[in-house]
């Protein structure tokens, strides 16, 4: 039996599941949760983006819905790349949180220049950090050979300093597992005074992976984000060096 043909009977009622067209499950409020082993897709590398963009029509305007439910908005106007001269600029930064069976924890994101390694641990690589929302975002590389050394990863976005706020752009985090539809996950929420994110948490439950959807918005950055999850971990003020 098919991975969609369990969809239409009703057993994977832990995800709203994609068209054929999209190939892709989205995590919402209501289905919250997919599981990569039962998928077939707990090994390799999970690759986890992050894109944003932003329209001008968009400044004031209330929030569109996601594509998935409203597939409609691919006819919608071409987008206008957030730096571009029409738009302040906008710099979403992602990151992970990780903390390995053997107690160690600690972070990958552009921030500090930790970035982590793919094949040693923490088993996590991100690729570069892409500061004007281009069509490659940024994306993190999950390294599943290794899940059982893994308990927990929390995935997260960040607005670094002196840019807009969530609810003016579109961004969206999208999981590519090495089998199966991709993973998308829409943070479209209005929360207007934010400035962090907890987007997923990847957790290792009796040597099975699973994927649940957070979206929780904080006021504060890393620190906070810690704070809310146990993490445990000491930070400090940081900067990235300009362009």
């Amino acid at each position: 039996m098919s991975f969609w043909d369990g969809v239409w009977r009703g057993r994977a009622a832990q995800f709203d599941s994609g068209s054929a067209a999209t190939n892709a499950i989205e995590l919402t409020k209501r289905r919250q949760r997919v599981s990569l082993t039962k998928q077939g897709a707990a090994t390799g590398n999970l690759r986890i983006n992050l894109s944003w963009r932003m329209r001008t029509s968009d400044i004031g305007a209330p929030e569109r819905g996601s594509l998935l439910r409203h597939p409609l908005r691919l006819f919608t106007p071409e987008v206008v790349q957030a730096h571009t001269q029409s738009m302040v600029n906008v710099d979403l930064d992602l990151g992970c949180l990780y903390e390995l069976n053997d107690g160690t924890k600690g972070v990958v994101q552009p921030l500090g220049g930790f970035f982590g390694e793919l094949n040693e641990p923490p088993y996590i690589k991100l690729s570069g950090d892409d500061r004007f929302g281009s069509g490659s975002g940024e994306t993190i590389f999950v390294n599943l050979d290794h899940r059982d050394d893994f308990k927990r990863l929390l995935i997260f976005v960040y607005i670094y300093d002196q840019t807009p706020a969530f609810d003016r752009t579109h961004a969206v985090v999208t999981m590519f597992p090495s089998n199966g539809p991709r993973v998308e996950i829409g943070l479209d929420e209005r929360h207007p005074q934010a400035r962090s994110c907890a987007v997923v948490l990847i957790e290792n439950v009796k040597g099975e992976i699973i994927v649940r959807r957070e979206v929780k918005f904080v006021y504060g950055f890393q620190a906070e984000l810690d704070r809310l999850y146990g993490w445990g971990l000491q930070w400090g003020r940081g900067y990235k060096t300009k362009t």
